[in-house]
């Protein structure tokens, strides 16, 4: 056991089976001279019952108890997974991932708010104030316009709103890596069943801030390399069959940056929880979803459609709600007098993106760790570890650590 997040290094535990199940084979029954072990004198030969201390053997048919039925308090099978915290420890379910998601949320909530409240308010206040203030006036389209020059003012347009709200982009960008920083440590703290404050989790998590962000800007500049290569020969080459080929070039970019983007989905928990370097964590992420990519995709995409709506549920009252009491402004916007929306609709509306983000920010975040913890316990056994670290019984003594990165 050592002092990093990651609770193991990597590669200590048992390696990756044949069928990538990450359980360790169970032993051969024949041994290496290829004869059958002998059993103990205090083991009974296969097919008999060894009664657990402190229990009598099962009856015997017609005794009472049915033919051959074990005592009442006799358990069979393997016994129930240990679960110190929000998850058992064993590999995970989809819905074990979602609930151990939730339950983070649940049970840590003044940590998990104070987190993602602080996160939400900033990132609303820089967009309402980007809106106001710092997106361009867009000009209407001409009503004489051709198709090909309407399009190219559409463009302009969108280019100058991406360009205004560029600093709103950016503020949010960043407040969203910290808290995505701040809830990793949370969320492996929850994984072992101990709280962790705001300022514990910042103390742990600054250190590795900086390359937390490199990490992002290079996954984002990788996807975007990918779909300028994917238009660049449509757009060069003009005309119908430009088109044709930029459709089908944009398509190809869409599904190699998905591709990419789940391959190296676990490199953020990674960077955090093992405190490896930016490379090192991308290798890791790829190495932990080889094999599964298909259903760590599946896990990915229902839980972005379930926030998505959720998000839904809850913009689209606040943005009735911001209509009904500012509809001057928003008429005025719908008749082009006016390219902004007023401030009451975008107050009440911040206020809603506000509550989503609180509850989606933990979400998220929660099952892209949980997917890293348990594809961890498929390949590196990694519940041994988290056993011991949680000072569960039968896990083997607990380590002088007492703290997941502490």
């Amino acid at each position: 056991m050592n002092d990093t997040p990651g609770w193991t290094s990597p590669g200590s535990a048992p390696s990756d089976d044949p069928n990538g199940s990450g359980v360790p084979r169970p032993a051969d029954p024949a041994d290496a001279n290829g004869s059958t072990p002998q059993w103990s004198k205090d083991q009974p030969p296969a097919g008999q019952w060894s009664p657990p201390t402190g229990q009598t053997p099962p009856p015997a048919p017609g005794q009472g108890q049915g033919w051959g039925a074990p005592p009442p308090n006799a358990h069979w099978g393997r016994p129930p997974a240990a679960k110190p915290g929000v998850i058992p420890l064993r590999p995970l379910g989809m819905g074990e991932i979602l609930d151990g998601a939730v339950k983070t949320l649940r049970t840590y909530w003044r940590t998990v708010l104070a987190i993602t409240v602080t996160v939400a308010v900033i990132s609303q206040i820089a967009n309402i104030l980007a809106q106001q203030y710092l997106a361009p006036d867009v000009p209407s389209p001409s009503p004489d316009a051709t198709p090909a020059e309407a399009l190219e003012q559409s463009l302009d347009a969108a280019q100058s709103s991406l360009i205004g709200l560029g600093p709103a982009l950016l503020v949010t960008l960043m407040a969203s890596l910290v808290s995505a920083a701040l809830l990793t440590v949370v969320i492996s703290r929850a994984v072992l069943g101990r709280p962790v404050s705001l300022g514990a989790a910042w103390q742990e998590a600054r250190p590795r801030l900086l390359q937390l962000i490199g990490l992002t800007l290079l996954l984002a500049a990788m996807s975007s390399a990918i779909v300028m290569v994917g238009l660049l020969p449509g757009l060069l080459i003009g005309g119908a069959a430009g088109v044709a080929l930029t459709l089908l070039g944009g398509l190809g970019a869409l599904v190699a940056a998905v591709w990419l983007m789940i391959r190296f989905s676990l490199a953020s928990p990674a960077l955090m929880l093992e405190r490896g370097g930016v490379i090192t964590s991308l290798k890791r992420s790829a190495k932990l979803v080889q094999g599964t990519w298909w259903r760590i995709f599946g896990i990915t995409i229902l839980t972005q459609l379930l926030i998505f709506i959720f998000s839904m549920i809850i913009a689209i009252p606040f943005t009735i709600i911001g209509i009904a009491v500012d509809g001057d402004g928003f008429s005025d916007m719908l008749s082009g007098t006016s390219t902004t929306f007023g401030w009451p609709f975008l107050i009440i509306t911040g206020i809603g993106g506000v509550i989503t983000s609180a509850i989606t920010y933990p979400i998220s975040a929660g099952v892209t760790v949980l997917l890293y913890v348990d594809q961890r316990i498929r390949r590196e056994a990694l519940d041994l570890e988290l056993g011991r670290a949680a000072g569960v019984p039968g896990y083997g003594p607990a380590p002088d650590t007492q703290t997941v990165g502490g």
